[in-house]
């Protein structure tokens, strides 16, 4: 499948599938989406503490770099496990411009070792945040009451459904711990029932720049 990168409209940039017409982030700011989505909705919610984070998408970093940033801020420690069952290439990342349009320069590092760093190890990467990626097909995981919040980043719906599955959000319920929370940019009906059919509570709240909704799911 063809991919090529291109840049959104915060001037961040993203990868394009051209086959399926999908990007990795929103065309309409790939930064404004991941700080709105996951941070404002996600992170914020779990201030001074400990926070265990699965990803579901590793994809291009911007999830778990933003997370890496924003953490210490809200006095956190992380625990990130990102799921990507195809990495993005060593071409592509070095192509995103985050560092710069985050103004991050002196953690540049950190964004390239989030690449770098080796597959299916726990990596600490600060005294504050560790990083494990686990290359994996999201049917595949297993996790049991591991987590406090997972970023629901796959591909959209309309190109794979699969990802949405009744199932699939089954193994994200049983894999987050009690009251912990699920974010994801999705504002479908059809993903809403498969979440509360698992158990979840659902909010939908107002969604990222060019996207009017998007879900929250919360186990009690």
């Amino acid at each position: 499948m063809k991919r090529e990168i291109i840049q959104t409209l915060d001037g961040s940039t993203t990868i394009h599938l051209q086959e399926w017409n999908e990007c990795y982030h929103s065309k309409h700011g790939a930064i404004q989406e991941a700080q709105h989505v996951f941070i404002k909705n996600g992170l914020s919610l779990f201030k001074n503490a400990k926070v265990a984070i699965l990803e579901i998408g590793f994809g291009t970093g911007l999830n778990s770099f933003i997370t890496f940033l924003e953490a210490p801020k809200m006095g956190q420690s992380i625990d990130y496990v990102g799921v990507e069952a195809y990495p993005v290439s060593t071409d592509e990342v070095l192509s995103m411009n985050y560092v710069e349009e985050l103004n991050a320069t002196n953690d540049r590092a950190v964004f390239e070792k989030m690449h770098s760093s080796t597959w299916e190890e726990k990596n600490i990467l600060t005294n504050e945040f560790s990083l494990t990626k686990r290359k994996q097909l999201f049917e595949e995981i297993d996790d049991v009451e591991q987590f406090d919040l997972i970023y629901f980043d796959a591909f959209g719906y309309r190109v794979q459904p699969e990802l949405w599955s009744t199932e699939v959000f089954r193994k994200m319920h049983t894999a987050l711990k009690p009251k912990g929370v699920l974010v994801t940019y999705a504002a479908r009906g059809v993903v809403k029932r498969s979440m509360i059919e698992v158990g979840f509570t659902v909010e939908k709240l107002q969604g990222p720049p060019g996207k009017r909704e998007m879900f929250r799911a919360t186990k009690l």
